[in-house]
């Protein structure tokens, strides 16, 4: 038995006749009355050799790194994504907004006393809140003042802009040309009538809370 470490190289032959070298370590068996230091230092000489077959090796930083790319970009991607639907549910709010305000100013001012009826009804069902409430309150008096005078009122809507808004709420100027027709105006007179409307997403439809003449 071998007194101390030793390094020697085998020659091994192949088969093909080819001579092979290969490392053979040896190593000594510790007598019992060694001095552990001395034994401690000597292995720490010893060469380390590489993780044997089928051990996992630990991750290089290439593929860290390789890996820590590709999380980032799915993320970006993920932020994105969420940012143009929310880009695009904020568009689709505001057109809706803008068609259920255009569409409340025309039904305003566009009125007959042979679908009276029929014609307040609409108004009743575009609007939601106080401004129901309160249109609902008052609807037997301008049902009575459109029969008595006899009012034929068409109106067409000019331009509407969005003043604010949001996925839930909006502001809306409208600005609509209508001819009425009364009593007192058999031909028709033109009349030009700027409306502030105030819309809110009610479940899937957008109802005016608020409408008031500006101009």
């Amino acid at each position: 038995m071998p007194t101390r470490e030793e390094r020697t190289l085998k020659l091994v032959k192949g088969t093909g006749g080819t001579v092979t070298r290969r490392r053979a370590v040896v190593r000594r068996i510790p007598r019992a009355e060694e001095d552990p230091v001395e034994l401690l230092g000597r292995l720490d000489e010893e060469p380390v050799l590489d993780s044997p077959p089928g051990r996992p090796r630990p991750p290089q930083w290439s593929t860290l790194v390789a890996c820590a790319a590709l999380a980032l970009a799915l993320v970006a991607a993920v932020l994105g994504g969420y940012r143009w639907y929310g880009d695009r549910a904020l568009d689709k709010a505001h057109e809706s907004a803008l068609a259920a305000a255009r569409q409340t100013a025309v039904n305003f001012v566009s009125v007959s006393a042979s679908s009276v009826d029929r014609d307040l009804q609409r108004i009743v069902a575009g609007a939601t809140g106080e401004f129901r409430d309160e249109f609902v309150r008052g609807q037997a008096q301008v049902r009575a003042a459109i029969v008595e005078n006899k009012v034929e009122s068409a109106g067409t809507v000019l331009r509407a802009g969005l003043i604010s808004g949001d996925r839930r709420s909006a502001v809306v100027l409208v600005a609509v040309d209508a001819t009425v027709k009364n009593l007192k105006a058999p031909e028709g007179r033109p009349s030009h009538y700027r409306i502030q409307v105030d819309v809110t997403r009610d479940g899937g439809a957008w109802l005016v809370s608020r409408l008031q003449f500006v101009g």
